[in-house]
């Protein structure tokens, strides 16, 4: 039995027929979407979880330690105070 050939098989000659590229051609329509409340709200949270799951863990040595520096009293001044919002400010990128 014999298969005779079917149409153009050659991939970098591709089949020209008059009017296919038209058809698919949308005009100056220009593509968009509308994303929901809920999924912007979703993506937010996605994007603050692999933001902690991305930072340093802490050890129980190291919350100790921060924990008797902020139960010290001389240590919340208003230089440490001004620092570690400025630390947190630009941590949010404002």
């Amino acid at each position: 039995m014999m298969v005779g050939r079917i149409g153009p098989l050659d991939p970098v000659q591709p089949e020209n027929r008059p009017g296919k590229s038209e058809k698919f051609r949308g005009g100056d329509r220009a593509d968009s979407i509308d994303v929901s409340q809920k999924a912007k709200e979703k993506a937010e949270i996605y994007q603050i979880v692999e933001l902690i799951k991305s930072a340093p863990e802490l050890d129980d040595i190291q919350i100790a330690a921060i924990r008797e520096r902020i139960n010290d009293p001389a240590y919340l001044n208003e230089r440490t105070i001004t620092a570690t919002a400025d630390r947190i400010m630009d941590a949010f990128g404002m």
